[in-house]
């Protein structure tokens, strides 16, 4: 299945609208203010939360719990010292690992389960706002990996508001 994840413009936090393969609203992700970390809530289009995103305070490199209604279902980190590329590993709760490998540029991702891709992630080059297109694998969780992509543009494209 393929998504486009778009951040809204005008928005005071962090948020996302993502629509599927047909151009339809699918997701939106929320950012929540005034909180000493990044607090993000993964909605369905009725408002329901699907999962929350949440950056640890005290870690050495970038990381990022996603929970489901309170019960951790991924634990995404940056790996420190990768001079030409950002990589992150992402934990499972009940899983095989996965690991997120980006290019030079930081534009093109690939989220693997060892030497398996489940999924790919390409950010525009010219938008006013990061956009990105996200190819999910059949049997993946579609839920899970866009919210993955939400921490890695977190991480790798961090907005100055």
């Amino acid at each position: 299945m393929r998504y486009i994840m778009r951040q809204k413009l005008f928005s005071l936090g962090d948020s996302f609208q993502i629509k599927n393969e047909n151009g339809d609203d699918a997701f939106v992700v929320k950012g929540r203010l005034l909180s000493f970390t990044k607090q993000l809530s993964f909605q369905d289009l009725s408002g329901n939360a699907l999962l929350s995103i949440e950056q640890e305070l005290l870690s050495w490199a970038a990381t990022y719990e996603i929970t489901k209604e309170d019960q951790l279902v991924a634990m995404v980190k940056k790996e420190l010292f990768n001079v030409f590329s950002y990589r992150f590993s992402i934990d499972l709760s009940g899983s095989d690992p996965l690991q997120a490998t980006g290019n030079f540029l930081d534009h093109e991702y690939a989220i693997a389960r060892g030497d398996q891709t489940v999924a790919t992630i390409s950010k525009q080059w010219f938008s006013l706002t990061d956009t990105y297109g996200v190819d999910i694998g059949d049997g993946e969780d579609d839920v899970l990996v866009l919210a993955i992509t939400v921490v890695i543009d977190m991480v790798c494209h961090p907005d100055h508001k």
